[in-house]
């Protein structure tokens, strides 16, 4: 089961389903149920909430395929559902896999924010530099995050592939999507996306506060250029965790999207971890 941020089921692991059942869910599919989708209220809506989903969404697919446990794999703000499901009914999954994994929100910002001003220098971008650096005491206040714009522009977000990310093209020639699912999906993403974000930045509430321990095998699959989620953040997250068993994986050509980015490394990882 793949917990994500963001992208479309023809996005994910095709190879794999020569050897797993996948579900797949995304933020942006909160608000892709109906016609109604402009007009619900979603004031409530808050990552305690989605970890409560997560774990219903859990018993659902484990009964329908007949499953005693499932494998939950998240990806950048997925991970800070899907680790604290794990962390709540370690009995309901086989395993966590974390992809991009969150960890310390302002450590692994300033982490990005130090890279890009980095690599604008190395570019001579002086506006670009000029900028970053005005940002700089927000972002350790926990104010705000390093832009994300300026994170892709400087190879911190992917880097063998294009930016997955929005990818409207995509969506319009998959299967599962048509363009009001496309309005709707955005609709939801942006909306989602500055309500949890917000709950995150304004609350100071990371990971390493809520999730001390797994009582399950545990990996954290990170990108070596993932900047968008530190991979020295996740790393001093993983060293905290208390686990029996527990992976720290790195993907040293990739950045924020290494399942797709080294995609024949993932599935030959993920068959070799779980396939017995």
């Amino acid at each position: 089961m793949f917990i994500k941020e963001k992208c479309t089921i023809q996005q994910l692991f095709l190879k794999e389903s020569e050897n797993y059942d996948y579900i797949s869910c995304s933020q942006g599919e909160i608000d892709e149920k109906d016609n109604e989708i402009f007009f619900e209220d979603y004031s409530n809506l808050s990552s305690d909430l989605l970890v409560d989903d997560l774990l219903a969404l859990t018993d659902y697919i484990s009964d329908r395929l007949g499953k005693e446990k499932v494998i939950v794999i998240g990806h950048s703000y997925g991970t800070y559902i899907a680790t604290q499901a794990a962390s709540k009914a370690p009995e309901k999954y086989t395993a966590y896999v974390g992809i991009g994994q969150m960890s310390d929100i302002v450590g692994s910002e300033i982490d990005g924010l130090n890279y890009v001003i980095q690599q604008a220098e190395k570019a001579g971008n002086t506006d670009d530099v000029q900028y970053l650096q005005e940002l700089t005491e927000q972002i350790k206040n926990g104010e705000l995050v390093t832009p994300r714009n300026y994170v892709a522009k400087y190879g911190g977000s992917s880097r063998l592939i294009d930016n997955p990310d929005g990818n409207i093209i995509n969506m319009l020639f998959s299967r599962e999507y048509n363009l009001l699912d496309v309005i709707r999906y955005n609709y939801g993403l942006s909306y989602s996306q500055k309500t949890l974000i917000e709950e995150l930045t304004k609350n100071q509430n990371p990971l390493p506060t809520k999730v001390k321990k797994l009582e399950l095998p545990f990996y954290f699959v990170m990108g070596k250029y993932d900047y968008n989620t530190s991979s020295n953040a996740a790393k001093k997250y993983f060293d905290m965790i208390e686990a029996d068993k527990k992976e720290f994986i790195a993907f040293e050509q990739s950045a924020h999207y290494p399942q797709f980015e080294e995609k024949e490394k993932f599935y030959e990882w993920m068959c070799d971890t779980f396939i017995e």
